[in-house]
């Protein structure tokens, strides 16, 4: 069963939170909701290798009360079910902020533009 959607809190989150929206924020990494048939619920994403480090090119899962904790927030948000005889698969996104508020009072009535500096007119020596 999945969590109801609320609207996105403005509550701090903790270290474990602010990881979780770094890895559904990264463009590369997309992250998964998979709901099994018994109701277990896993939040994961594919971890390619990486040359430097010697690591990774393995399946990492992300910890399921934080990322349950920031779907209820409105932080991330789901995408279309993909459904399976044994399981749903859903999209993981961050939450897009609303968008800001157009100004409602009036802008101050603009000067005339002053020249820094005048400089003389020369007449033309032919």
């Amino acid at each position: 069963m999945l969590l109801p959607h609320r609207s996105r809190s403005s509550a701090p989150v903790g270290p474990a939170g602010a990881e979780v929206l770094r890895i559904v924020s990264a463009p590369g990494t997309p992250v998964f909701l998979t709901v099994h048939a018994d109701g277990r619920r896993r939040y994961g994403y594919w971890q390619p290798f990486d040359a430097d480090t010697g690591r990774g090119s393995c399946y990492v899962a992300l910890s399921t009360a934080d990322c349950d904790a920031l779907h209820s927030a409105g932080r991330i948000t789901l995408g279309e079910a993909v459904v399976d005889p044994t399981r749903t698969t859903y999209r993981v996104r961050p939450a897009r902020t609303p968008a800001v508020p157009a100004r409602t009072q009036a802008l101050p009535a603009r000067t005339p533009a002053v020249p820094a500096r005048t400089v003389p007119h020369r007449a033309r020596v032919a």
